[in-house]
C-alpha cells in the first residue's frame, strides 16, 4: 500500500489535506496506515505521480476529481496549491479568452461583426493595455488572490472532494451572476459620480471603442470595488447556507472572466448570448457605455438599467420620448 509523507497531518479517517473534507469518508480507508516510519515510503516525486497513487484507492472518484485532489497531495501546502491554481487559471483564461478577439480585430471579414466599426484597436493599443493589465494583476490581484483559500476557510468552503454536481454548480452560478450584477450596477454607477469618475474610474474609460484585454483595465481602487461584487457573493451564499465548494468558486470566477471580456471584445455576433437571453446584457449593452459615458451601468443583465430608466439603447430612446411627448401632452 501506498502511504503519505510522514508530515502529512492524520485527519478523520487518515485521508490527505485534499480528502480530508471527503464525504465518502468510507472510501478513504486505504489511506489508513500506521504512523511507524520504517512503514512510510516516499511521496511520487511528480503530480502526476500522485495523481496515480490517488487514481489507484479512489477509484470512486471521476477523473477531475483525481486531478484536484492529486494537485493538493502534490503541493502538500493548500494555501500555496490554491494561490497557484487561482492565479495560473485566471491568467490563462483571461488572455486566453481575449486572444480570439485580438486576431479579429487583424481579418477584415469579422469588422462586419464590430459594433464600432471605425474603431479598430491597433496591437500597440493592445499591447500598451495588456501590459498595464499585468502590472495590475501582479501587484493588486495576486495578493487578494494569495488570501483567498484562508479566506475560504474561514468562511467554510469545502475544498475535498468528491466535488459538487454539475446541477449544484449551475443554479449556485446563476444566483452569483444575478447577486453581482446588483452589486456592480449600483457600485459603478456610483463610480460615474463626478469626483469618483475622476479620480478613479476614468481609468476604465480610456477606451470609448473597448476591446477585449481592456476589461480589467481600471485602477486598483476600481478593481477592489467591483471585485467586491464577484467574491463576496459566493461568500455570503456559502455564510448563509453552508453550501458550496471552492470548486464551484472557480468555475464562478472564470465564467465572470468570459462574461467580462465578451461584454468589452467590441463584437455582437449572430451567435451572441443576448439574441437568444434577452435580460442579458453582451456586448453591444456595454460597448454604448464606453462610447457615450452614459447608463448601462449593469455587468450581466439588463434589468436594473430598464427598470431604473438608466438604458441607452435605441429603444430605450424612443421610450424616452414617447414618455417625454406624453409628458408635454399632458400639460397642455
Amino acid at each position: 500500500m501506498y502511504v503519505f509523507p510522514f508530515h502529512w497531518r492524520l485527519i478523520r479517517h487518515g485521508c490527505p489535506p485534499s480528502l480530508e473534507n471527503s464525504r465518502r469518508d468510507a472510501n478513504c480507508l486505504p489511506f489508513l496506515f500506521h504512523r511507524n516510519s520504517t512503514l512510510l515510503s516516499a511521496s511520487p516525486a511528480t503530480y502526476w505521480g500522485q495523481f496515480e497513487e490517488i487514481s489507484k484507492y479512489n477509484v470512486h472518484l471521476n477523473f477531475v476529481e483525481r486531478m484536484w485532489a492529486a494537485w493538493y497531495a502534490y503541493m502538500q501546502n493548500d494555501v500555496l496549491a490554491t494561490g497557484i491554481l487561482s492565479f495560473g487559471l485566471h491568467e490563462l483564461v483571461y488572455f486566453g479568452r481575449a486572444l480570439p478577439y485580438i486576431i479579429m480585430d487583424k481579418i477584415p471579414y469579422f469588422h462586419k461583426y464590430k459594433i464600432q466599426q471605425s474603431k479598430i484597436p491597433t496591437l500597440k493599443e493592445q499591447w500598451s493595455c495588456a501590459k498595464l493589465v499585468l502590472l495590475s494583476h501582479f501587484t493588486v490581484e495576486l495578493p487578494q488572490i494569495w488570501l483567498f483559500h484562508p479566506m475560504a476557510q474561514y468562511f467554510g468552503l469545502d475544498t475535498g472532494v468528491p466535488l459538487p454536481s454539475i446541477w449544484t454548480m449551475v443554479y449556485q452560478i446563476a444566483i452569483f451572476f444575478v447577486l453581482e450584477d446588483a452589486w456592480h450596477y449600483w457600485a459603478h454607477r456610483f463610480l460615474h459620480w463626478g469626483p469618483l469618475y475622476r479620480s478613479v474610474h476614468k481609468i476604465h474609460h480610456q477606451y470609448s471603442a473597448p476591446f477585449g484585454v481592456a476589461a480589467e483595465y481600471a485602477s486598483p481602487i476600481e478593481t477592489l470595488i467591483l471585485g467586491v461584487g464577484t467574491i463576496s457573493s459566493p461568500i455570503l451564499w456559502c455564510a448563509i447556507t453552508g453550501d458550496l465548494h471552492i470548486f464551484t468558486m472557480y468555475v464562478w470566477i472564470l465564467l465572470r472572466l468570459f462574461q467580462a471580456i465578451d461584454a468589452h471584445s467590441g463584437y455582437d455576433f449572430p451567435w451572441s448570448l443576448h439574441h437568444f437571453l434577452p435580460v442579458w446584457a453582451g456586448a453591444n449593452h456595454h460597448d454604448v457605455h464606453h462610447e457615450k459615458f452614459i447608463g448601462n451601468f449593469a455587468s450581466s443583465f439588463r434589468w436594473w438599467d430598464y427598470c431604473l430608466d438608466t438604458e441607452y439603447t435605441p429603444e430605450a430612446v424612443k421610450r424616452w420620448r414617447d414618455k417625454k411627448l406624453a409628458q408635454t401632452a399632458k400639460a397642455q
